[in-house]
C-alpha cells in the first residue's frame, strides 16, 4: 500500500504534511516527501487525514470486557473480592475466547495495534488474538497464597505451558511474558522462587506494582521495603520487566527501575476510576524510566480507548504538579507508541521509519474537534475522538477501515458476549 499526500507523526514525533509513506509485506519501506517509484498495490488518498504509529495498549485484561458496567463504584479490594473473582470463576477457554474478540473489536477501532494482557485461559485469549491479526504479549498470571513448589503450582505450569507453545508464533505477533499477579497476591516463598526462574530466562515479566497507598505501605510494614525494593532483592528485576500503575512509587524505587531499564506502564483512567489515585507520570519521565501507557481491563475503565488514556495522560500531571508546562503532547504520544513497543521488546515497531513494522493507523482530520489544523499533534493528543480513527493496519495488513472490522464478526461477537454475561449472572445468583 501506498499513502500518499498524507500528514505524519514522524519519527521524531514532529507532524509533517503531504508525505508519502509505502508498505510492502509487512514493512515501511519508505518515507519521504516525493512519490517513490515502483508498484505498491494500493494507493490510499490521505488529505486531511493524518498516519501514526499503531498505538500500543501495553497493561490490560482482554477478556474482561465481559465484566464493562458489573463492578462499578468500589474501591480496588472490594472491586477485586466482591465482584470479579466471583464472575471469573465462571469462566472457560470458549467464554475468555469471545471476551477477548470484544477487546480486539475495540482496539482496533481505536487505533491500537498491540497490546500486552495479563490473564489466564491462554488456549482461548491467545486464539482470538491469533485470529484478529493484533501483536499480543500474553502472560499467565501467578497468584499464590500459600508455599508451595514453584514448578509443582498448576497456575505456573499453566504459564510454562503457554510460552512453549505460544511464544514467538503468528510470526512473532504473539509473544509470552511472565508474570506475577502482585506482591499481595503472592507469598515471600513464591516471590523469590519466582525470580530465580525468570531471571535466567528471556521473557518479560509482568507485574502489578504499587497500585493503591494500602498495598504500598503493607508491604513495607511486612516486609519492611517496598514492593519496588521487594522485587530488586528477590532478582525479578534481573529480566526485563514491565510494571503496571505504579501510583505510589518513590523516589529509590525509580532509581532502582531506572538501574534494571525496566518499563512502568501507567493507567490513568482506571487508577481514577477505583480511586486509587494519580500516577505522577512527570517525575517518571524525569527519572528517565522508560513509561508506556494502557488502560487496564475494560471493568475497571469500562473502555479501552488509548485517545482517552493519552488526553488524560498529559492533563493530570500538570493538574497535581500544578505546572502547565510539563509533559508534552509529544511525550504522550510517544508514551502510547514507542515506549510501549519498547516495553513489550518489540524493538522494530512503534515510529514511523524505513525498515519498521507496518503497524499504522490513520486519524482523520475531517471532525469539527480536528479544526483549526494550527499544531496537528497537539489536536491528535487533546482533542481526538476514537471516531476520528478511520483505519488500522498491522504488518501491513490492513485490520479496521470506516467501521468495517476485516478479521472480526462483530455481531456475532457482541451477541455471544451478552449470552455468556447472562449466563453467568444467572449462576450467580445475581
Amino acid at each position: 500500500m501506498l499513502f500518499q499526500n498524507i500528514g505524519i507523526a514522524d519519527e521524531n514525533f514532529e507532524y509533517k504534511k503531504d508525505m508519502f509513506v509505502g508498505v510492502k509485506d509487512d514493512k515501511i519501506c519508505y518515507v519521504g516527501a516525493q512519490k517513490p517509484q515502483g508498484d505498491f498495490g494500493r494507493v490510499y488518498d490521505g488529505r486531511n487525514k493524518v498516519l501514526i504509529p499503531g498505538l500500543v495498549n501495553a497493561h490490560t485484561h482482554s477478556p474482561m470486557t465481559l465484566l464493562r458496567g458489573y463492578a462499578e463504584n468500589l474501591p480496588l479490594d472490594r472491586w477485586l473480592n466482591e465482584r470479579v473473582f466471583p464472575f471469573e470463576d465462571r469462566l472457560n477457554c470458549d467464554r475468555a475466547y469471545y471476551g477477548t474478540m470484544l477487546s480486539a473489536a475495540e482496539m482496533l477501532s481505536c487505533g491500537t495495534t498491540a497490546y500486552s494482557d495479563m490473564y489466564f485461559f491462554a488456549d482461548g485469549v491467545i486464539r482470538a488474538a491469533a485470529e484478529s491479526g493484533m501483536k499480543t504479549n500474553f502472560c499467565r498470571s501467578i497468584t499464590s497464597f500459600s508455599d508451595v513448589d514453584f514448578l509443582k503450582d498448576s497456575r505456573v505450569a499453566e504459564a510454562i505451558d503457554a510460552a512453549e507453545k505460544y511464544h514467538n508464533t503468528q510470526n512473532g505477533r504473539i509473544k509470552i511474558d511472565f508474570s506475577l499477579h502482585a506482591e499481595y497476591t503472592n507469598t515471600l516463598s513464591m516471590i523469590e522462587q519466582f525470580g530465580e526462574y525468570t531471571r535466567t530466562r528471556d521473557y518479560i515479566t509482568h507485574i502489578h506494582m504499587s497500585e493503591t497507598k494500602s498495598e504500598h505501605e503493607n508491604c513495607k510494614k511486612k516486609y519492611g521495603k517496598t514492593p519496588a525494593r521487594l522485587f530488586y532483592d528477590s532478582k525479578i528485576l534481573d529480566s526485563k520487566c514491565l510494571f503496571a500503575h505504579c501510583v505510589w512509587i518513590e523516589d529509590e524505587d525509580l532509581e532502582i527501575l531506572k538501574e534494571k531499564n525496566a518499563s512502568i506502564v501507567t493507567c490513568p483512567a482506571s487508577n481514577l476510576k477505583l480511586g486509587s489515585g494519580v500516577c505522577d507520570s512527570y517525575k517518571i519521565l524525569k527519572s528517565g524510566v522508560n513509561l508506556a501507557l494502557g488502560t487496564d481491563s475494560a471493568s475497571s475503565n469500562n473502555g479501552l480507548d488509548m485517545l482517552r488514556e493519552m488526553y488524560l495522560a498529559a492533563i493530570l500531571p500538570k493538574g497535581i504538579n500544578r505546572k502547565a508546562d510539563i509533559v508534552s503532547p509529544k511525550d504522550v504520544l510517544k508514551m502510547a507508541t514507542l515506549n510501549g513497543a519498547v516495553a513489550q521488546g518489540r524493538y522494530d515497531c512503534g515510529i514511523i521509519k524505513e525498515g519498521y513494522k507496518a503497524d499504522l493507523a490513520v486519524i482523520s482530520l475531517d471532525g469539527p474537534n480536528m479544526y483549526p489544523d494550527y499544531n496537528v499533534i497537539n489536536n491528535i493528543v487533546y482533542s481526538a475522538e476514537k471516531s476520528d480513527v478511520i483505519l488500522t493496519m498491522v504488518d501491513g495488513r490492513v485490520l479496521y477501515e470506516n467501521g468495517e472490522f476485516m478479521t472480526i464478526d462483530i455481531e456475532k461477537t457482541g451477541s455471544q458476549c451478552n449470552k455468556t454475561v447472562n449466563e453467568i449472572v444467572r449462576e450467580l445468583g445475581k
